[in-house]
């Protein structure tokens, strides 16, 4: 009788949904090589082919089609294992594994995370950033426990995971305290100082550019930072004006002497947890979602709608 390689079918099954090995080898970080190999000692194994070629696609055979309707309930009721025996446990895992996605501001992210430590102190945690793509990689073959991400995780990665909206804050104008005097008057300030934006992995940046196209707007754009933390300090030295959600406003002003300057209405920045539970069980998730209710709470934080 054969064994079934797990390795090999969850590379099946990531193949099967990204629809080319090449797709499937940047999600998870494998050489595409090695993803191949693997595919061909499965399809040896169970003595059918499981694939075949359309142009550069690979296209499911019916063999195939029947094997991923097995790989989606076997990862699904594996990921159900997980969340059960960890909740039925009573006790906290030796380490706690978490991705905070490039567009998740640190002062956030530090916010929701310290509790845990505090909490315990025992945990170990362990952080990775990288890009939500990258990250979502990690979490599809377990190498992490939890994503944060400032965006919902894109429809066409082949990861089967589910979002968890954990805040939704107002995006606040924020400037030297000299500027107090015009706060509110965002289209004047726009136009009179120069403007730090985050970069492009930042999903409130496509807002904010919407925005100040929708009313004609185009400021000085001074510089283009990735690092939340970097633009912050290079705004507090006097280089412009940033952008920061309003949930934090008094954290950031506090922390880099800054004075919010007014809100762009319509325009949100979120947060959200992205798990491999469809249900949210794992003690030390719910303790970073009751930390973001604090934290997004008493400032115009939304609900989800």
């Amino acid at each position: 009788m054969v064994a079934l390689n797990f390795r090999h079918l969850r590379y099946f099954w990531c193949v099967a949904r990204a629809g080319s090995i090449a797709r499937a080898s940047e999600q998870l970080h494998v050489t595409a090589h090695a993803i191949s190999a693997q595919l061909g000692e499965l399809e040896t194994a169970l003595g059918t082919r499981l694939f075949h070629r359309s142009g550069r696609n690979l296209v499911l055979t019916d063999a195939g089609r029947r094997a991923l309707s097995y790989a989606d309930e076997i990862f699904s009721l594996g990921d159900e294992m997980l969340a059960a025996l960890q909740d039925a446990s009573h006790r906290q895992p030796v380490s706690f594994r978490v991705g905070v996605a490039a567009g998740v501001p640190r002062s956030v992210a530090s916010r929701l995370l310290a509790p845990l430590l505090s909490a315990d102190p025992e945990l170990r945690l362990v952080c990775r950033d990288g890009t939500l793509d990258s990250l979502l990689g990690a979490l599809a073959v377990h190498e992490l426990d939890l994503v944060l991400a400032d965006r919902a995780m894109p429809q066409k990665l082949s990861v089967r995971a589910f979002n968890h909206l954990l805040g939704r804050s107002g995006t606040g104008l924020f400037g030297p305290t000299r500027l107090a005097g015009q706060a509110g008057d965002l289209p004047a300030l726009l136009a009179s100082e120069p403007l730090l934006l985050p970069g492009s992995d930042v999903a409130v940046r496509a807002r904010i550019e919407q925005w100040l196209h929708d009313r004609s707007l185009r400021p000085r754009l001074a510089g283009e930072i990735d690092d939340g933390g970097l633009l912050k300090a290079l705004a507090q030295a006097g280089a412009g004006m940033f952008v920061a959600p309003l949930a934090m406003a008094d954290y950031v002003c506090r922390q880099y002497g800054v004075a919010c300057l007014g809100e762009f209405d319509g325009v949100s920045s979120e947060l959200y947890a992205i798990s491999t539970a469809r249900r949210l069980t794992h003690p030390a998730v719910l303790a970073i979602q009751a930390s973001a209710q604090d934290a997004f709470t008493p400032q115009r934080a939304g609900a989800q709608g």
